[in-house]
């Protein structure tokens, strides 16, 4: 209540000073420092020195050129990478590819169906089980790397890290700097040799890529279980006939008749049914190799054996056409040039293996041929006949037979059929007309071969394989195998070594120039760019 009138008024708050306390008047002096970052008395501090006018980049003070550090970027500076719009995918995503990750632009608009993104682990198991198909379809190192890494860009995964080895897949997802990595791999179990497979594997990751085509991540999914469920185009018969046809078409470029035709494509039909028989019982490839090198071999002896006047060094070489590893080779080669030389190595030692057990399959046969008497010369390479009108056919004919075994689609086999027929064209062209060494013919024949199915690919936005592979078949070293194996055979151990380095020779040739025609295609030839595949998808309804 109020106070009464007249009376003092007493202090009733706790935060009143009591009587007598009394706060000290302040100094005159002036205002008291109470911090503890002011400077104690008598310290004196110099005003800073103005700083003049230049750049951030300038050299510094204590710069000199002969005290420098080594230059790690050469006195050019770093040349740099253009990545175009109109490029195809691949060779955008192999220029990423070969950046490093903080040199990387950023991601391509993200294949979405609504408001979220897809799960990462989710696209990374789509990632690996493209890549799987690939890898074990025979495509190379970096063109697996290349499209495991185009796929994870698709969907706005932009820190990925793809790794191929021979039998291992793995990527790795870092969302951020600060994020833990999520990793996912794959192992590869089993190889076949399935380009329509391959292909429409290839024709997925191309419409995942194009920034105009929307695929949800089940989407995708349904089309690569589609993709594994398709049987293949081609019925074990019709291999196995497209096998005597590749091996009658071989034996007649090494100078054989109708009658050798007929032998070799007898023994090369036997031994790829005995080569399925052993399969059906889980014998590994090495030994199905050796057995069906073996009938092509028999045959021949038989017929030497029997005095039949034909050319059984001819009948042998075409058996052993339809069996030397060409594709394996390729795409070994082509990995080491490129970089991956764990998957290289593994690749050439798997064309080494399969190649010993060939060379057991025929050394067995030839042994007991001349043990029982058989008349083998392995002089008989000197005595080829020019036949260019029949060689060139029989090259045609051993390219579509080849294409026909690589399982193929029926769209791509009139082409490297052509482009087969081109390259024997040209390594007679050069060899037997022009005088040039077999070498020299052969790499300049399959980089040819490699430039011509670079650009098929590309017109058809589609994987090189299809259009290069068979039409390497007329070049393979067959007849140089073979005329090896009998000299060692023989006991003329250094003829049969030089023979088989010449083998040797032919093959790296054929790799070699296959790769190169292809790395040419991609630098100077701008063929199939990003505008022509979105047109082709509007004229074709997509």
């Amino acid at each position: 209540m109020p106070p009464a009138a007249g009376s003092d008024p007493s202090t009733t708050s706790e935060f009143a000073l009591p009587e007598g306390l009394g706060t000290p008047p302040a100094a005159s002096a002036g205002p008291e420092t109470t911090s503890e970052f002011a400077l104690p008395e008598g310290l004196e501090v110099l005003p800073p020195a103005a700083e003049p006018d230049g750049s951030a980049f300038s050299t510094p003070s204590t710069y000199t050129a002969g005290q420098a550090p080594p230059a790690f970027a050469p006195a050019s500076g770093v040349p740099a990478v253009r990545l175009t719009e109109e490029a195809p995918w691949q060779d955008r995503m192999r220029t990423m590819l070969r950046m490093p990750v903080t040199e990387r632009p950023a991601p391509e608009p993200a294949q979405k169906t609504g408001e979220t993104a897809p799960a990462v682990p989710r696209v990374l198991d789509l990632t690996l089980r493209i890549g799987e198909l690939l890898l074990a379809g025979g495509e190379g190192a970096e063109d697996v790397e290349t499209a495991m890494f185009a796929v994870c860009r698709s969907y706005g995964l932009d820190r990925c890290e793809p790794t191929v080895t021979f039998t291992l897949l793995s990527i790795s997802h870092q969302p951020s700097l600060v994020d833990d990595p999520v990793t996912a791999s794959r192992t590869v179990r089993r190889r076949g040799t399935d380009y329509t497979r391959l292909s429409a594997v290839f024709r997925l990751v191309d419409d995942l890529s194009d920034p105009e085509t929307t695929i949800s991540l089940e989407e995708a999914y349904r089309r690569l279980a589609e993709i594994r469920r398709n049987r293949h185009p081609y019925s074990g018969w019709v291999l196995t006939a497209a096998t005597g046809l590749l091996a009658g078409a071989a034996s007649v470029l090494v100078g054989g008749d109708l009658v050798v035709f007929i032998a070799a494509a007898l023994g090369a039909m036997l031994g790829d049914r005995l080569a399925w028989v052993c399969a059906g019982r889980g014998l590994p490839e090495f030994y199905q190799f050796t057995a069906a090198a073996m009938p092509p071999a028999a045959i021949g002896v038989a017929l030497t054996v029997a005095h039949v006047d034909v050319k059984a060094s001819a009948v042998i070489t075409g058996g052993l056409f339809a069996l030397l590893p060409g594709r394996a080779l390729v795409s070994g080669v082509q990995d080491g040039l490129t970089g991956f030389y764990i998957t290289a190595a593994a690749r050439l030692l798997e064309v080494m293996y399969f190649f010993v057990g060939i060379v057991i399959g025929v050394l067995v046969v030839l042994y007991f041929g001349v043990q029982l008497g058989a008349q083998l010369n392995p002089d008989a390479a000197l005595i080829l006949s020019e036949r260019p009108v029949v060689q060139i056919v029989a090259s045609m004919l051993l390219s579509l037979t080849f294409a026909v075994l690589l399982q193929q689609e029926r769209s791509t086999v009139l082409w490297v059929t052509l482009n087969g027929g081109v390259a024997w064209s040209v390594y007679g062209a050069l060899h037997y007309t022009g005088g040039i060494s077999p070498v020299a013919s052969t790499a300049v024949a399959a980089g040819l071969v490699g430039l011509f199915g670079q650009l098929l690919s590309r017109y058809r936005f589609a994987s090189a394989l299809p259009y290069t592979t068979a039409a390497i078949g007329p070049l393979l070293p067959g007849s140089a195998t073979y005329f090896g194996l009998l000299a060692i055979a023989q006991n003329h151990l250094d003829k049969g070594l030089v023979s088989l380095a010449k083998a040797a020779s032919l093959a790296m040739a054929i790799a070699i120039g296959v790769n190169l025609g292809s790395e040419i295609s991609r630098l100077f030839l701008r063929v199939g760019s990003a505008q022509g595949r979105r047109a082709a998808k509007r004229t074709r309804g997509f």
